[in-house]
Formats: C-alpha cells, sequence, structure tokens
C-alpha cells in the first residue's frame, strides 16, 4: 500500500497537449538547465544563475516543506519535459500563492502550453489545494506572458511604475490574479 506522500510523488494531472507531474529530484538538471537560460532569465524578476546545489536547496527547503508545489511540464505527444510551474508562497492562514511559469524548451514557445498549464493550475490550486486567490507578477514589458495569463484567467490587479531594478534602469511590473468564485465550503 503507498502512502500519502508515495502518492503525491506520483501525482499528474492529464491535460489536452501536457500533463504536469510533480517534480522530483531527478529533474534538478533540466531546471538548472532552463532557468539558466538567456529566454528564460530575461522574463524572471530574480536572474542570479541557477546551481545544482542551489536547486536542491530549494527542492529541500521550500518543496519538502510544503512551502512550494513545483510540477514539470509534460508535452503529451511524447512525454518530453519542456518547463515547469509552481504554486510558491502558500499561506495557509488567507489560502493564496503565488503563481510561476516558465517554458525552458525554446521549441515549445508559442504552443499554447503555458496558457493550458495556468488553466490546469489554477483548477488544482482551487479544487485540490482549496486556495482562494492566485496572484503572479509579470514585468510589464512581458505582454506575451500577459495575454496567456489573461486567456488561463488571470486579471491585471496593479500596476506598480519603477517596481524592479533589472539591466541597469528600473522596469514596471504588473500583479495579476484570479479568485476562486466558489464558496470555500465546497472544499473542507
Amino acid at each position: 500500500m503507498k502512502t500519502r506522500d508515495e502518492d503525491k510523488k506520483a501525482y499528474v494531472i492529464e491535460g489536452n497537449a501536457i500533463n504536469l507531474r510533480l517534480m522530483n529530484e531527478e529533474d534538478t538538471d533540466c531546471i538548472v538547465k532552463w532557468r539558466n537560460t538567456e529566454f528564460v532569465r530575461r522574463n524572471f524578476i530574480y536572474r542570479e544563475l541557477f546551481t545544482r546545489q542551489g536547486h536542491e536547496s530549494w527542492r529541500k527547503t521550500m518543496v519538502d516543506t510544503g512551502k512550494v508545489i513545483q510540477f514539470i511540464i509534460l508535452r503529451k505527444a511524447d512525454g518530453r519535459p519542456v518547463g515547469s510551474v509552481y504554486l510558491r508562497d502558500i499561506d495557509r492562514t488567507h489560502n493564496k500563492a503565488e503563481y510561476g511559469i516558465f517554458i525552458g524548451e525554446e521549441e515549445a514557445l508559442g504552443k499554447g502550453y503555458g496558457t493550458e498549464a495556468a488553466k490546469m493550475m489554477i483548477a488544482y490550486a482551487f479544487r485540490i489545494e482549496g486556495l482562494h486567490k492566485l496572484m503572479l507578477r509579470v514585468l510589464a514589458e512581458n505582454v506575451r506572458a500577459q495575454r496567456s495569463y489573461e486567456k488561463a484567467g488571470f486579471v491585471k490587479e496593479a500596476y506598480l511604475r519603477d517596481e524592479v531594478y533589472l539591466d541597469g534602469h528600473y522596469q514596471d511590473v504588473i500583479y495579476m490574479a484570479v479568485i476562486n468564485d466558489k464558496k470555500q465550503e465546497a472544499f473542507a
């Protein structure tokens, strides 16, 4: 008989073009490679180079403790990993979390995987985790990501001018969120 943790490690969410599988130790090399790729890094506020040790620490201190739930995005046609999606800073008092995603394989960009992953994570966050709100931060210049988030159901809540200092200048950040419009009791 499987333990609850064993069941969680094997958890897969099936979609149309992609599946989501909980991240595991074997995904470390992909995560490090993806996050250090320029087309991924330029869309993040945190741009420091990733290391194997740093990611292993993230897994142990954030994922293994339940502060983060992180999935690998798998292309359904061939099972190939193409990115990652996660909920971080999970706040069980206020039932909210920050949403994050990156597509790490350049040929997987523009295929709708990000929008589908966002929709799947919203459903997971609300139905399985019982969260009330997901929020995200996106650089104002990243219009492509904003459109994807809007297709998934996120709406703009705030526009913060000169919020972060990146690449030698200040950049604006947009906060977006999606709220669970179902009654919270449905998840008890």
